[in-house]
């Protein structure tokens, strides 16, 4: 039996003895490759080969070199766009108006104006245009703040009429607001206040579409059912002469028409250049 095992042991031992005699796997590792490849150690999984005379850094190289290459190319071409591209439109500093980032597109509207014609989008055109929304019957934000916007009108009055920021007032109490009453109310404060309105749900959407609210508020108990109020926004919305939704006046802004009046003049000029 021991003599059998050693027997077969040495019948293992064998084959690897004469790979060895052949020459093949020295003990440090290394394996001989036949043919022009030198002998060299094992570098990966992809059986990468490289002679003991040879620095492995040396196939990193072309890559390094391509990567340089790309990366140079890239910021020349930032570079050429930094200083080849037109520069941005400066918006003049304003005091009472906040300008948003981007202007917002408004979703088609359909009001009606106090002399019976529809506006339209389109008739906003070419104009820097404040819209502010009320009613006739408001005790006092409705009519001073027309008043005040009154008083920046008539500091742009000497604009071309092509060009002349605008001021819309939009009733949003269709009920008791004729076309004709609003007319009337809107002209008393200054004579280019544009007028209109709409039924409820046409007004909820282009309230909304600025930012706004309006809410119906029940009469006090015990009087008539006509004497209700209208809880609405005091801000006012900017349109720019595309019809977008370009910014807003809020807070004290609204009772600076210096302000107001400087900042529409100065918007004016900067698009005119």
């Amino acid at each position: 039996m021991g003599g059998g095992a050693v027997g077969r042991q040495s019948a293992l031992v064998r084959p690897q003895a004469a790979a060895r005699s052949d020459g093949g796997c020295p003990p440090d590792g290394r394996i001989a490759v036949r043919g022009p490849w030198r002998t060299g150690k094992y570098s990966g999984a992809e059986g990468m080969m490289a002679g003991p005379d040879t620095d492995p850094r040396m196939f990193n190289r072309p890559v390094v070199i391509v990567l340089l290459v790309a990366l140079a190319a890239g910021l020349g071409l930032l570079a050429s766009r930094q200083f080849f591209a037109p520069a941005p439109a400066q918006q003049p500093a304003l005091r009472a108006v906040k300008l948003f980032p981007q202007p917002r597109e408004l979703p088609p509207f359909e009001l009606r104006q106090s002399d019976g014609t529809q506006l339209l989008p389109g008739e906003l055109h070419g104009h820097w245009t404040l819209v502010f929304i009320g009613f006739t019957f408001c005790p006092d934000v409705c009519p001073m703040t027309l008043a005040r916007l009154a008083q920046a009108q008539r500091q742009w009055e000497a604009l071309p009429d092509s060009i002349r920021p605008r001021v819309l007032f939009v009733s949003v109490d269709p009920e008791r607001d004729s076309p004709d009453r609003i007319g009337e109310y809107a002209h008393a404060f200054h004579r280019d206040t544009l007028a209109a309105t709409a039924d409820i749900p046409a007004l909820e959407a282009f309230t909304r579409s600025l930012s706004m609210v309006f809410a119906k508020v029940p009469p006090p108990e015990g009087a008539p059912e006509d004497q209700y109020s209208i809880d609405h926004s005091a801000s006012m919305a900017l349109l720019d002469p595309q019809g977008r939704m370009a910014g807003v006046v809020t807070g004290s802004a609204v009772d600076d028409p210096d302000a107001i009046a400087a900042d529409l003049l100065a918007l004016t000029g900067a698009g005119a250049r």
